[in-house]
């Protein structure tokens, strides 16, 4: 077997480490995950760890089906500062959902991908997903000239892209900083 890493659980910590940086009075954080999903499951752990290390407070929002999602921000009200999304299919399949029910109760969202930020989201950090499926495209065009799956090394991503979306910075009353849109690969203004 060979294949592609999304490092998804290693990049938690950074994630948090920015919604930190925008939002330096972030104390209470709740995390959406699929908790029928593994991949999900440890991200939550990773976030678990680095908000620890920061002093913050992380409130689980477990899911297991579109269903789940009102309910989890009806029980957030007040209780968190913004919302981490451990991003899944679950999760994509009901972004354009989760997103609104965060804005309703005006709760910055970060992720790993940036569809989310361009559908409302506050900001991503996350691989570049069109060099992944440029690699993958690699990856099959090697298998169908005959390399052994098991000869080809699992990769790692080697781009990450830090999109913003200052609309909802400002709908949310979030001030960027400077220093972090320059840094910033893609910011939607």
């Amino acid at each position: 077997m060979t294949g592609q890493s999304n490092q998804a659980a290693e990049l938690a910590g950074k994630k948090v480490e920015l919604l930190r940086e925008v939002m330096p009075q972030l104390r209470r954080l709740a995390v959406m995950f699929n908790a029928d999903n593994t991949q999900p499951a440890l991200e939550m752990g990773a976030t678990q760890a680095e908000a620890r290390r920061l002093g913050l407070e992380i409130i689980p929002l477990a899911i297991r089906r579109a269903e789940d999602i009102a309910p989890a921000f009806q029980d957030l009200k007040t209780k968190a500062d913004a919302v981490y999304l451990a991003v899944d299919q679950l999760i994509v399949a009901n972004r354009s959902n989760i997103i609104a029910l965060a804005a309703g109760q005006r709760l910055p969202t970060i992720s790993g991908e940036r569809d989310f930020v361009r559908a409302g989201s506050l900001m991503s950090y996350g691989p570049n997903f069109l060099e992944l499926f440029r690699r993958a495209a690699e990856y099959v065009d090697k298998i169908l000239r005959g390399a052994k799956p098991a000869d080809i090394p699992v990769e790692q991503p080697t781009k990450f892209d830090l999109v913003v979306n200052l609309v909802t910075a400002k709908a949310l009353g979030i001030d960027v900083p400077p220093t972090l849109l320059a840094r910033a690969d893609e910011v939607i203004e």
